[in-house]
């Protein structure tokens, strides 16, 4: 990648952050620490490697995103209203009555949203069927499938995991946001997973780990064609990535903080935008 290409997948990264926070301001309260630590993978699937396209949602041999750990939705969200998808406005409405953005992703009411997700561990099964489906198809497209590391408690993953590599959906991607914290604590605390990397090359995926912040990373590791088997990246994150007290919150699954609080959250990422662009505010 050019230093300039760099910049513009830290610069949209940085757009989904701010859009991220002024969703949830919206609401008070919000799913915050892990749905900044997607945004680059985001920004970079969403900018440079899936085929979409925002004025025909439902073209068949669109590429997907199956986001299992749905709770990062805002995240999401701002990714497809950045996209066109939606009037950049309706991200407001998050999570309020009669809204078309719950708190989790929905298919049915969000245009973009490929899978509805939220129920921890569904989301690696269904995107499993909506690969092995477009394959049956005939379809040249692939499916991303976006899970946490503390999701991959549940064992229906592990269990989807084991069919993608059996079956050699190389259509079918998986990215692991590990980043280290799930609900109740940290994830070694919890239920330790040990090396991901290594669980899922033993099932069978091309596997490697990269800095899941750090976009130029997350674009090598996407961009290379799949080979024989399904690619596995283990995405290396900070939970609440981009907002230092976010970052620096032990409980920052989901938080409820002050309007002022989220004002000073998107001061600094603005602050951040400006000095990447090399502007003033």
């Amino acid at each position: 990648m050019t230093q300039e290409q760099v910049k513009e997948l830290q610069e949209f990264a940085l757009q989904i952050r701010i859009g991220t926070v002024e969703c949830i301001k919206s609401r008070g309260f919000g799913h915050i620490g892990g749905s900044l630590s997607v945004a680059d993978a985001l920004a970079v699937l969403y900018k440079c490697i899936m085929n979409v396209d925002p004025s025909d949602p439902h073209k068949p041999d669109r590429d997907k995103l199956v986001c299992s750990k749905g709770h990062a939705g805002p995240a999401v969200y701002t990714t497809l209203a950045l996209k066109g998808y939606f009037p950049y406005e309706k991200l407001k409405t998050l999570n309020q009555p009669g809204t078309d953005l719950p708190s989790h992703c929905d298919r049915k009411k969000t245009p973009g949203i490929d899978m509805t997700t939220g129920s921890l561990g569904q989301g690696t099964s269904t995107a499993v069927g909506l690969a092995l489906g477009d394959r049956l198809q005939g379809r040249d497209c692939r499916t991303f499938l976006i899970v946490g590391d503390g999701e991959l408690d549940e064992g229906q993953c592990w269990e989807a995991a084991m069919f993608t590599a059996a079956k050699k959906l190389t259509n079918l991607t998986w990215l692991v946001d590990w980043n280290k914290k799930q609900l109740d604590g940290y994830v070694t605390d919890i239920l330790d997973t040990g090396d991901l990397e290594k669980k899922f090359a033993a099932f069978g995926f091309d596997a490697c780990t990269v800095d899941g912040n750090d976009v130029e990373q997350v674009y090598e590791a996407l961009s290379k064609k799949p080979g024989d088997k399904p690619v596995a990246v283990i995405l290396s994150t900070v939970k609440g990535k981009g907002v230092t007290q976010v970052e620096e919150t032990m409980s920052n699954h989901s938080m409820n903080v002050g309007q002022d609080v989220f004002d000073s959250w998107l001061e600094e990422l603005h602050g951040k935008l400006d000095a990447l662009q090399g502007t003033g505010r």
